[in-house]
């Protein structure tokens, strides 16, 4: 019940809607050195990924963890101690990917590193799919919240990550993210350390609805919002199955989209160069 699934499964024996069962599930563990410019730095930024998902993007590039599930299990005490790792290794922070299905259990982990001597910032990448009640739970463990908002539209949003509910589910998660750590805040030598950035990966056709997201961005929290725009999107996993996403987004829609985030008067955040393969996907383990 701690996902907008409420799938209701004992996941003590069984595996969720998410396909996560009992224990922690983690991919890789290490300094990531391709997130935006304020969270990678220079020493780069500690990202663990989380295997499953309760989304099911059929353009998932990361499909091979959230969809395939490969991953090791962990306890609540490893992940502690890979959070210490990777700070000893000088990372700018802790960068929590796909982490919503084991909210409950990064909880207790965070609680424990932080005893143990965690002191860099603690990021939540995610999705967006969370319930506002789940995210209260984490309210003073979490010092950056980095979601998605990948659709306005419940058609897309069902047609493409099964969720006809995710516009309402996303505007209401943001929303408590928001309010717990409010805008992006940057250090002296330009690092994030607390604060609200939105990703918004530009797709096909305009699938994101990209003037009715940025609308309600302004209109919620402010042109003041740190936002990326991501043109990495490729046709992977099951987007080949899907005509119109079946190919890269081209420099006219990415363009579009730049356009509207300057209409809104948006100066803060990140473009990137359109074009992405899968040489930028992590080299998950199987």
């Amino acid at each position: 019940m701690i996902c907008p699934r409420k799938c209701g499964v004992d996941r003590v024996g069984e595996s969720g809607y998410c396909r996560a069962g009992e224990r922690l599930k983690v991919n890789t563990c290490s300094l990531h050195f391709g997130e935006e410019p304020v969270i990678s730095g220079n020493r780069g930024s500690g990202t663990i990924f989380f295997s499953c998902c309760n989304l099911r993007c059929v353009f998932c590039q990361n499909y091979r963890i959230s969809d395939s599930g490969y991953g090791k299990e962990l306890g609540v005490d490893d992940l502690a101690r890979s959070m210490l790792g990777l700070q000893s290794q000088g990372a700018h922070n802790i960068n929590l990917v796909t982490p919503t299905h084991f909210t409950h259990l990064i909880r207790d982990s965070l609680v424990m590193a932080r005893k143990q001597g965690l002191v860099i910032p603690v990021l939540w990448n995610s999705s967006a799919y969370e319930l506002r009640e789940t995210l209260e739970t984490l309210e003073g463990l979490v010092d950056i919240y980095m979601p998605d908002f990948k659709y306005s539209s419940p058609d897309m949003a069902r047609k493409y990550s099964g969720a006809a509910d995710y516009p309402d589910v996303a505007k209401s998660a943001i929303r408590e993210m928001f309010r717990q750590v409010g805008h992006l805040k940057l250090d002296k030598d330009g690092i994030a350390y607390r604060g609200l950035l939105i990703r918004i990966l530009i797709l096909p056709d305009d699938a994101n609805s990209i003037h009715e997201t940025l609308e309600w961005i302004d209109a919620n929290l402010g042109n003041g919002t740190y936002i990326s725009l991501m043109g990495q999107y490729y046709p992977t996993h099951l987007a080949s199955r899907h005509p119109g996403m079946d190919r890269c987004i081209s420099s006219g829609e990415y363009e579009f989209a730049r356009r509207e985030l300057e209409s809104f008067g948006f100066e803060n955040g990140f473009i990137q160069d359109v074009g992405s393969d899968n040489s930028q996907t992590p080299d998950f383990r199987e």
